[in-house]
């Protein structure tokens, strides 16, 4: 027995001097790893740091711009609010324009005869403007007056020809669509075929007593359209308008006409050819 505890003894010693290295290791372990995280936990310090100074000069550039903007935005509101200004002046004048009444009875004539030809044209009496749909009043593509057409404008003419409507220039004007032309049209755009129409409305009331030089015409195709056109364009857009605008006052300059002194015979004397000029 005794033995055996003799033998037994430097074993427990042995043990027992083991358990302070094994926690030693063990601490010396979580220390080193301690050691890491901290080292890991300044890295992200500094970077974060970096990432805080990075964002600091970023909102800066963004106030920077931010401000260039509010001022360029506060020039452009200025200008704006000038447009506008100007704007609402010019409406005011045009407002207070005064082209003059429209004669009662001949605005009532007008009416009556839009009235009678509602499919065929429209008479605007705070523009003193008629507008004859192209659709009825031509074919496609023709510059021939329809018949009903015909009627309109004969009656139109008579109106216009006397009494107040002698006091009014008549402007008529062609317009089309954005349809380009038939192959083949002796037109070469939408242009001609708008003012030659105008020229046809024109031929049409001269013909029917209206005097020359009260009547002016032009075309200006597709370019003038009422309405925003399709893929086969806008019967709106196809008109002729008749615009009634008052007469303007032409001042005549009288001239002195010198007649020829007359010959002894009576006839006039033809002076001399200059030298070396042949008689002719």
């Amino acid at each position: 027995m005794r033995r055996t505890i003799l033998l037994t003894a430097p074993a427990v010693i042995f043990a027992a001097g083991c358990v302070p290295q094994e926690k030693y290791d063990d601490l010396l372990s979580a220390y080193r790893a301690k050691e890491q995280q901290v080292a890991s936990a300044r890295q992200e310090t500094e970077r974060m740091r970096a990432n805080e100074a990075s964002v600091r000069t970023q909102m800066q550039d963004y106030m920077d711009k931010l401000e260039q903007a509010e001022l360029q935005m506060g020039g452009q509101n200025n200008e704006i609010s000038d447009l506008r200004d100007r704007y609402e002046l010019l409406l005011e004048q045009v407002q207070n324009l005064d082209f003059g009444p429209m004669n009662p009875e001949l605005n009532e004539k007008l009416l009556r005869l839009a009235r009678e030809n509602p499919d065929l044209l429209d008479y605007d009496e705070a523009t003193g403007t008629l507008q004859f749909a192209s659709d009825v009043t031509f074919a496609m593509g023709s510059v021939e007056l329809s018949p009903e057409a015909l009627a309109a404008v004969q009656t139109l003419a008579d109106i216009l020809d006397e009494g107040d409507g002698l006091a009014f220039e008549i402007q008529v004007i062609g317009h089309t669509d954005n349809v380009r032309l038939r192959a083949g049209s002796i037109y070469r755009s939408n242009v001609q075929l708008s003012a030659q129409r105008a020229i046809s409305v024109r031929n049409a009331m001269v013909k029917d007593g209206v005097s020359p030089e009260r009547v002016l015409i032009g075309g200006f195709g597709e370019f003038r359209p009422l309405v925003e056109n399709g893929r086969r364009g806008a019967a709106a857009n196809r008109r002729v308008e008749i615009r009634l605008v008052p007469m303007p006052v032409l001042e005549t300059e009288e001239i002195e006409v010198i007649e020829p002194d007359p010959g002894p015979s009576g006839a006039t004397s033809t002076p001399p050819a200059p030298a070396g000029e042949p008689m002719k």
